[in-house]
């Protein structure tokens, strides 16, 4: 580490490019984590502005009463891109049909075959919503610890190359202190975004889970009305 840095012009690239090896390779993860944290926080911002958008259109449609059948074949068409609402919808919707057609089957059995395709559907949507918010808890948890270590290293590394002068002053150890203490900066700035961004997301994802359980709770309903109409209610 050299002293000489000090009566440089002082600045965070020249700091860093003289902080010793290890701190600097705490440095790289850091920036590495935080650009990928960065990455999936613009990505699930916008998946789940679109997962909001999708809902508010299906469920308005839905609940004005547009006809169940043509919906289910408009949407099932284009099956691999629905999410959400439409996807538990489709999923149910085919279940019903299928079971429906069945003779003998009761209107309970068929319900209960609704739901478990729902259930199944709504537990995919779900999966989905909460990828990468375990990695932006993980970068929120780990980062300042990282940042730290490459501190302690970089400050121990200081004080050990002071450790032969007579006359250690202030003015030597400083430039090596505070190239150490970009660590830990830097594991802040990587770790606060990512928390922020994860109990957004989580909250979010909370949110919109809770939505697609009521429509399955409401659309089964709906659907066990229907079997028993259709089955005479046996």
């Amino acid at each position: 580490m050299r002293v000489s840095a000090s009566h440089q012009g002082i600045t965070l690239w020249s700091m860093a490019s003289h902080a010793s090896p290890v701190v600097q390779l705490m440095m790289v993860i850091l920036l590495a984590l935080s650009v990928v944290s960065w990455t999936m926080i613009f990505r699930k911002w916008f998946i789940l502005k679109n997962a909001y958008r999708e809902v508010e259109r299906f469920e308005d449609r839905f609940w004005r009463g547009a006809n169940v059948n043509q919906m289910y074949a408009e949407l099932a068409r284009n099956e691999d891109r629905l999410a959400g609402d439409a996807s538990v919808f489709v999923a149910g919707f085919r279940e019903y049909t299928r079971l429906e057609k069945q003779k003998g089957i009761m209107p309970m059995d068929i319900v209960e075959g609704v739901q478990r395709a729902m259930r199944v559907a709504l537990s995919r949507e779900v999966e989905y919503l909460e990828t990468n918010l375990s990695f932006l808890a993980t970068v929120g948890s780990t980062s300042p610890y990282i940042g730290l270590f490459g501190t302690v290293w970089g400050i121990m590394t200081a004080f050990q190359s002071f450790g032969d002068m007579q006359q250690a002053t202030l003015a030597h150890v400083a430039p090596g202190i505070s190239e150490a203490l970009i660590a830990t900066a830097m594991g802040l700035f990587a770790a606060i975004p990512a928390v922020i961004a994860y109990n957004r997301y989580a909250d979010d994802t909370e949110r919109l889970a809770s939505r697609y359980e009521i429509f399955l709770d409401e659309f089964s309903s709906v659907l066990q009305r229907q079997a028993y109409v259709s089955k005479g209610g046996v």
